[in-house]
């Protein structure tokens, strides 16, 4: 007897004697997925898969005829799981579906994979080597890369990651990648993708409970969905020039170490106050974002785990977005809604600027005081590295990036959410 679990969909309930609203029942040798259409029909097909995967199934496949692309998808989503227990086959799609379902299975394997695996794995080179390759493989002949690490990133200019990474053993590193499919050297940068690379935060001298840094090994989810949208883009014929900066490194606490009172004066003569060792991913990414400046892009994203206070708003379903650029706000929600993938503003205005006052420096990387909106004063903080930060500058805190315990629709660990949207973001924004 074969030990594949043929998996069919129906769009009608599940017989009385299964259960009020059972998500799924048996048919001799295969099982039954009930999801009625509407609004919250891929939710269903998501939590019946994660049902079947929490009964230890070794292999399932798709069969018959009710299944289309996004559900077979949302079905993947809900079985994968970072052991990838179960085998998985989809017989269902063909054609350009069955193209589109590998590529989302490619890129977001990719994203979810490295996103799970341990800091020990994933060091700060480690995570820009294998981003670098993994968008090259899209393109071989159209990309480059070259990494920057350790002093050499001071001989440069890019103090923040230096910074923040030093107290680590194993280097800080800038990954300054480059897919330019026009072959002329001279090409104008069409847009910039800026990844936030803490591949273990520890919090520094603001140490995090051990509870809060269970997790850190994925404060390097922003760098993995900024690699895997340009991944996919690239794969679905993006053709205008992009660059993708990662700032990678280690957030640790040693005798080497940046500690609070330090003052960081950046390429563009910003000087920073650390009020806070633990708000530290806006002081790699402000390296990030200077040097996509200097190349004038017309579309800037950056993407990080920042702010506890995102998650705080949102939980883990939506990542927060943030904007000076309406128009661009908007398409982007758009695009999120298109895709299927949860994506919600929060506020971001002129005075959330003037809430980051250092009595030593020009700004502090932290605000102080009750109430205070740390998500928008994180994004308002990024804004002071963005030559144009009114135009055509988007902040993504990645809140649902990482699960640290499993629900209905979830496995633990990471989700890979948002990739998609913003391929489809540097699609429609390049037409």
């Amino acid at each position: 007897m074969s030990e594949t679990l043929m998996v069919t969909l129906s769009h009608e309930p599940a017989a009385a004697h299964w259960g009020e609203n059972a998500l799924v029942s048996f048919e001799a040798d295969k099982a039954v997925v009930h999801a009625p259409k509407g609004e919250t029909q891929r939710d269903k097909v998501q939590q019946a898969a994660r049902k079947l995967e929490g009964q230890g199934v070794p292999a399932l496949t798709l069969g018959g005829d009710q299944w289309d692309l996004e559900l077979a998808w949302a079905f993947y989503q809900g079985l994968r799981d970072p052991k990838n227990t179960v085998a998985f086959e989809q017989a269902v799609l063909s054609g350009a579906d069955a193209d589109e379902f590998a590529l989302r299975q490619q890129v977001g394997d990719w994203v979810r994979d490295i996103i799970n695996q341990t800091a020990e794995e994933v060091g700060p080179h480690q995570l820009a080597a294998r981003a670098g390759e993994f968008v090259k493989s899209m393109a071989p002949e159209a990309v480059s890369y070259k990494i920057i690490s350790g002093t050499d990133l001071l001989e440069q200019g890019w103090n923040g990651i230096y910074t923040v990474g030093r107290g680590s053993a194993r280097k800080p590193t800038m990954l300054q990648l480059d897919f330019n499919p026009t072959g002329d050297e001279s090409a104008p940068v069409y847009a910039c993708l800026v990844g936030k690379g803490i591949t273990f935060d520890s919090g520094g001298y603001s140490i995090k409970p051990s509870d809060f840094m269970a997790s850190m090994k994925a404060d390097m989810g922003g760098a993995a969905t900024a690699t895997g949208a340009l991944a996919m883009a690239i794969a679905k014929g993006l053709n205008k020039r992009v660059k993708l900066i990662l700032c990678c490194a280690e957030n640790m606490i040693s005798s080497s170490a940046y500690k609070l009172g330090d003052i960081i004066t950046y390429k563009n003569g910003v000087t920073v106050e650390v009020l806070n060792t633990d708000a530290e991913g806006r002081l790699v990414l402000a390296d990030g974002l200077m040097y996509a400046s200097e190349h004038k892009p017309e579309l800037l994203i950056d993407c990080a785990t920042l702010t506890g206070a995102a998650k705080a708003a949102l939980g883990n379903d939506y990542h927060a977005l943030f904007s000076f650029d309406d128009s661009l706000a908007h398409r982007t929600l758009e695009a999120a809604q298109q895709e299927g993938e949860g994506m919600w503003p929060l506020p971001l205005a002129e005075f959330h600027r003037k809430l980051l006052p250092s009595s030593f420096a020009d700004i502090a990387n932290a605000s102080s005081g009750a109430y205070m909106p740390g998500a928008s004063t994180a994004a308002a903080f990024l804004s002071y590295f963005v030559d144009d930060y009114q135009k055509g500058w988007m902040h993504v805190d990645c809140s649902g990036t990482y699960r640290k315990a499993a629900n209905d629709k979830w496995a633990v660990g990471a989700t890979g959410m948002g990739v998609k949207t913003l391929a489809r973001v540097l699609l429609d924004e390049a037409k």
